[in-house]
């Protein structure tokens, strides 16, 4: 578990789902950009920032290649790790393919299971909700394929032109795996992500559980001093979460 308290006015900011490269390059240029502009804002009292996956919308690492374009985010986060800010990530299932790179380039720790983390004396429960609790069996399923090493090495031997037009076109094809079948509110007796959640309240008592995957802002409390916080996208909503005393789940207007 990783203990964090703010310094005095600074806050602790969470974003997530900003499916980089989706539908194409281009028409997702416009939404990196505004990404960058609030990297730009928050940098300027941010104690730490969580990015809780699906940074972009199809990601893969070769040994020696990554995939083509983002050169603004990824120097924004350079930039915002080198001058002392932490940054965590968690791989979301459409950059589950990370290893070694945020590390090693931005000095950026990758985790892919949610984590614990205290923050100012609440304990936090954060990933990025894929495959967690009942149901979605399709597309547990499919992710055991994803993870496997074995399907991962195959996947490896495709020239990166090749692997990496593959991946884009299942990534943004697949609806298993972009999820628009889950963006929409399904009632909190369905939802299971807030199943998952309830479900580790009988364990451990978290007072936050902050996951993104959903696509949907939401604010749930689950009991009188536990809430499950979905942070929305940066496709449709624009939204993110900031945290000090208290957490509010906002809208980036640009």
């Amino acid at each position: 578990m990783i203990s964090i308290k703010t310094s005095k006015d600074k806050k602790v900011y969470f974003a997530s789902d900003q499916h980089l490269g989706a539908p194409t390059p281009e028409a997702s240029f416009p939404r990196e950009k505004k990404f960058v502009a609030w990297l730009d804002e928050v940098k300027k009292d941010a104690e730490v920032i969580f990015l809780l996956g699906d940074l972009f919308d199809f990601w893969f690492e070769y040994k020696t290649v990554v995939p083509k374009g983002f050169v603004r985010v990824l120097g924004k986060l350079a930039e915002i790790r080198d001058s002392g800010i932490p940054i965590y990530f968690f791989i979301g299932n459409h950059d589950l393919w990370m290893t070694d790179y945020f590390e090693k380039e931005l000095n950026i720790p990758v985790y892919h299971s949610p984590q614990e983390f205290l923050i100012n004396n609440k304990l936090f429960l954060i990933g990025h909700g894929d495959g967690l609790g009942p149901g979605d069996k399709g597309y547990k399923r499919m992710k055991k394929v994803f993870t496997f090493p074995f399907f991962q090495w195959l996947f490896r031997w495709l020239h990166p032109d090749l692997g990496v037009r593959l991946g884009h076109y299942m990534s943004v094809k697949n609806k298993l795996i972009s999820g628009d079948e889950d963006a929409k509110y399904l009632g909190d007796e369905n939802e299971w992500l807030v199943l998952y959640c309830k479900q580790k309240l009988t364990q451990t008592h978290y007072d936050y559980f902050i996951f993104g995957h959903r696509h949907l802002p939401l604010n749930i409390e689950l009991q009188s001093n536990s809430t499950y916080i979905n942070l929305g996208d940066w496709i449709q909503y624009f939204t993110y979460g900031k945290y000090d005393s208290t957490f509010e789940l906002l809208t980036y207007k640009g």
